[in-house]
């Protein structure tokens, strides 16, 4: 696993992960984000993703409407998400993020064919390219991310993957459900996020730096070692009250905090473990 953190595709951005000692780097290249200028500047990305030996793990578009009031596909929706698509081939790129937004007025099953054809747009098209395509647990406007969608969505493209989020699950209600949710939906997992939770009453009060919240981390890692999960463990400052000078030592904290979990690459050992 790589451990890295969420920035911006700027020379700063870059040099800021190289100086945290961090071996990838994330963008989010939202909604409100011009995905043909983000397109545009791809070569000058992979530049500096060279020149700072850091790799870009992933990216993804959030928020996006992708589906108009009849559930029809928006085309410069599609678009968008084909932009960062081939952004990311340039770039060297695995991963894109994506979501699919809910219609009102179709069925649930509906939504879901209407979610299955907008995917495999994605897939197709990202499919010779090598990058894979992975559907966020956020439910920022998106419904496919729990499981009665991730069984019928996921198991109608079975190329499709899940970026993954503990704090989501606790959002939506699932508390606990986290570590079920990686035991069952763990090998699915192409993209993972490292953002803290604390929910006191079942009401949300912060999302702090991972190891200053609720989570049980090291049941996670257990989760993603035992899946075989081999990809970039992403950052993501997201708390409301951990800003400035305590915000910065928060994320130098998560980075320590997390750290250990993380087994060094080509780590080998002559040793045999012994078990009776």
């Amino acid at each position: 696993m790589k451990l890295g953190i969420i920035n911006d595709w700027s020379e700063d951005g870059f040099r800021y992960v190289k100086e945290k000692g961090l071996e990838a780097i994330e963008f989010c290249v939202n909604y409100y984000s011009d995905s043909k200028a983000f397109l545009e500047k791809a070569p000058q990305i992979a530049q500096l993703s060279k020149k700072y030996g850091i790799p870009v793990g992933s990216t993804g578009r959030w928020g996006a409407t992708r589906l108009d009031e009849k559930g029809n596909i928006i085309e410069k929706a599609l678009q968008e998400d084909k932009d960062i698509i081939e952004a990311a081939s340039i770039i060297g790129c695995p991963i894109f993020n994506t979501g699919c937004n809910w219609t009102e007025g179709l069925s649930y099953y509906e939504n879901c064919q209407r979610a299955i054809a907008y995917f495999e747009k994605l897939l197709d098209f990202a499919r010779p390219k090598g990058v894979k395509i992975a559907v966020y647990n956020c439910g920022w406007n998106n419904f496919v991310y729990e499981d009665k969608a991730w069984e019928i969505v996921l198991g109608a493209l079975p190329e499709l993957g899940i970026k993954y989020d503990v704090s989501h699950c606790f959002a939506h209600g699932g508390d606990q459900n986290y570590l079920r949710e990686l035991r069952d939906w763990g090998h699915k997992v192409v993209h993972f996020h490292i953002k803290g939770s604390l929910y006191i009453d079942g009401q949300r009060y912060d999302d702090p730096p991972a190891g200053l919240d609720q989570t049980n981390w090291g049941a996670v890692m257990d989760m993603l070692y035992s899946k075989g999960y081999d990809g970039m463990l992403s950052i993501e400052p997201h708390s409301e009250y951990w800003k400035d000078a305590k915000g910065a030592w928060g994320i130098d904290f998560t980075i320590q905090y997390i750290r250990p979990y993380v087994m060094p690459d080509g780590y080998t050992s002559s040793e045999t473990p012994y078990f009776p």
